[in-house]
Formats: structure tokens, C-alpha cells, sequence
């Protein structure tokens, strides 16, 4: 007897996808650590990107840390679009973007280090709606 259900499985890939009956937010995080995935690859190949946020000098190192820290929202991102309703998944999610707005202000309203242009709005746009959303629908997913 032969086993078809691998082929079955490459034939619909809908059900890498979490769950629609989860709602929008599991996707969400799918799509953000799916671009964070392309931010990483970016990071270790060239710096002309992240030279766009930054008004200084962005060395190799600095572009291959930045490159590790976003695989690392990248991994807990992806874990939380399959594990929404994990208490501690979705509190460490929340942290990642919190974490992230506080890295992109800090350079730019401290540090002076990055311009206010698309590239440096894109992570705030991104790590305030992304809190915003978790913050105003903990309780649906999250069971305490």
C-alpha cells in the first residue's frame, strides 16, 4: 500500500496556513515574520536597505546583528501565528514588537542615528498596529 498523504500535503498548501478559525492575527504574524525572513537574508548580503534607516555609518557587523535580532522576531513571530492562544507565545510576540518601536524611537528621537522616511516608518507603522491589535484582542485569544 503506498502512502499518499505527503504528496497530499504538497499539493495543498493551505495547510502550512494556521488556522482561519483563529481569526486575522495569526496571518498577520505569519506575514510580518515572513518579511522579517527577507529583512535577515537582506542583512547578511547587503547593507544598502538598512543604510536607508540610518543616518550613520551602518558596518557589516552592525547590519549582521540587526540581521540576528530580526530572525529572532522572525522565529517567535511564526511560532505565535501557530501557537496564538499560548499565553506566554502571545505575551513574547507582543514583547517583540515593543521591543522594536522602542529600538526604531530610540534611534531616531534619542540617538539621532535614522531619518523619518518610508523606511524607518515602516517598522513603527508596523510595531505600533501590530501592539495595538495584540493589546485590544488579548482576551479573545488568550485563555487564562
Amino acid at each position: 500500500m503506498v502512502n499518499t498523504k505527503p504528496a497530499s500535503r504538497l499539493s495543498n498548501p493551505q495547510m502550512f496556513l494556521p488556522s482561519s478559525a483563529d481569526g486575522w492575527l495569526p496571518y498577520w504574524q505569519l506575514f510580518v515574520a515572513t518579511t522579517a525572513l527577507f529583512n535577515t537574508i537582506q542583512n547578511f548580503f547587503t547593507l544598502k536597505l538598512t543604510q536607508r534607516i540610518y543616518t550613520q555609518q551602518v558596518t557589516p557587523l552592525h547590519a549582521r546583528t540587526f540581521a540576528i535580532w530580526t530572525l529572532t522576531s522572525a522565529v517567535v513571530r511564526f511560532y505565535a501565528a501557530y501557537n496564538i492562544h499560548v499565553k506566554a507565545v502571545y505575551d513574547i510576540t507582543l514583547f517583540t514588537y515593543l521591543i522594536a518601536f522602542a529600538h526604531f524611537s530610540s534611534e531616531y528621537f534619542i540617538f539621532r542615528s535614522a531619518k523619518l522616511d518610508i523606511p524607518l516608518l515602516s517598522p513603527f507603522v508596523v510595531s505600533v498596529a501590530s501592539m495595538i491589535w495584540m493589546f485590544m484582542q488579548y482576551d479573545y485569544y488568550v485563555q487564562q
